[in-house]
């Protein structure tokens, strides 16, 4: 294994200082996301549900519409700021024998592959909070489970989602 030079190295360092702006971003994003979460999760659980008269059945569909609008918000967010400098990458990808991919297209894929990569996470949310829920109040779980889930999204979304693609 060779010994890279000081150059090298100092490159190395600089790359790997600069990745965590990206993932600072990403946290920003994701805080942005968790207050846009807990106001639907509230509006929803206190007004917008509230003819369902156990609470209990009424934390499962105020979940899942907080987690969905809170997602798409989170989307958008770390589309347009996060990996802003791999949309480029991303509309310049050409896949062998086929048309360069359209704006739209591009933006479906990736609103897919998002949904899909963020998944684990909402489900570890989801799940993680109703647990929670058992023995804290449902507001204070649902921040518990969020933190625990962000790392998985970072990862998957920063690997495949809005991944690195050179122009071919």
């Amino acid at each position: 294994m060779s010994q890279r030079t000081g150059w090298q190295q100092r490159l190395f360092l600089l790359v790997e200082w600069l990745k965590g702006f990206r993932y600072i971003k990403f946290g920003l994003v994701g805080a942005s996301g968790t207050v846009v979460n807990m106001a639907v999760l509230f509006i929803a659980q206190e007004y917008l549900f509230a003819a369902i008269a156990a609470p209990r059945s009424r934390l499962y569909a105020s979940l899942a519409l907080a987690i969905t609008v809170a997602t798409i918000n989170n989307f958008t967010w770390n589309r347009l700021w996060t990996w802003a400098d791999r949309l480029r990458d991303a509309a310049a990808h050409v896949r062998p024998g086929k048309a360069p991919q359209t704006g739209v297209s591009v933006y479906f894929g990736q609103l897919g592959r998002y949904a899909i990569a963020s998944w684990f996470g909402i489900a570890l949310q989801y799940g993680l909070t109703l647990w929670l829920s058992h023995s804290l109040h449902y507001l204070l779980a649902n921040v518990i489970a969020i933190v625990i889930a962000s790392v998985s999204n970072f990862l998957a979304n920063d690997l495949w989602t809005f991944r690195h693609r050179p122009p071919q």
